[in-house]
């Protein structure tokens, strides 16, 4: 229970990749995190593979000062809740407070969008994502998870165990 009572959020909407959302919450919470499911509304919202998911919270609604880290998994959901700046704002609140953000697959959609990638950084995620964060600056690597800096990469579902590995060392970490 090394994350007892640590607050993470985890941003969500409809078509959500379902294995990149439920493995690492369900991971989180044997470490004994608190992990809010947080969406632009309180409507259940089905996942890519029709799994129904109720919010905990509204993104609005979240505080960067009072969350221990951010998921952004992927799927179809990023590229429908980049476009907000509620959105980029708590990532650009939480990259810059150092904060862990743990970002897989499509997911990597919305750090761009947040502006969070710097130059010549280390990035991976899903292949339909590849040219965009090397059009933000990124360096692509095609590897299962690592960790560069504040951000922890997954690539795509098979890899959510490696991701899950690199997420918990980083939260653990601190």
């Amino acid at each position: 229970m090394r994350l007892q009572n640590k607050i993470i959020a985890t941003l969500i909407a409809e078509g959500v990749e379902d294995l990149e959302y439920y493995i690492p919450l369900m991971r989180l919470q044997e470490e004994g995190a608190k992990v809010l499911s947080a969406g632009m509304d309180l409507k259940p919202i089905r996942g890519k593979n029709g799994l129904v998911i109720t919010p905990d919270a509204t993104i609005e609604s979240l505080k960067a000062n009072e969350l221990f880290a951010l998921i952004l998994p992927g799927g179809w959901a990023p590229d429908k809740i980049r476009r907000y700046d509620v959105v980029k704002n708590l990532v650009q609140e939480m990259d810059k407070a150092n904060k862990v953000i743990g970002i897989i697959c499509h997911g990597g959609s919305i750090a761009i969008s947040a502006g969070i990638i710097k130059q010549g950084q280390k990035a991976t995620g899903s292949v339909g994502i590849k040219d965009d964060l090397l059009n933000a600056g990124a360096v692509w690597a095609d590897e299962a998870a690592f960790r560069e800096g504040n951000q922890v990469w997954g690539r795509v579902v098979a890899d959510i165990p490696d991701f899950n590995r690199e997420l918990i060392k980083a939260l653990v970490e601190g």
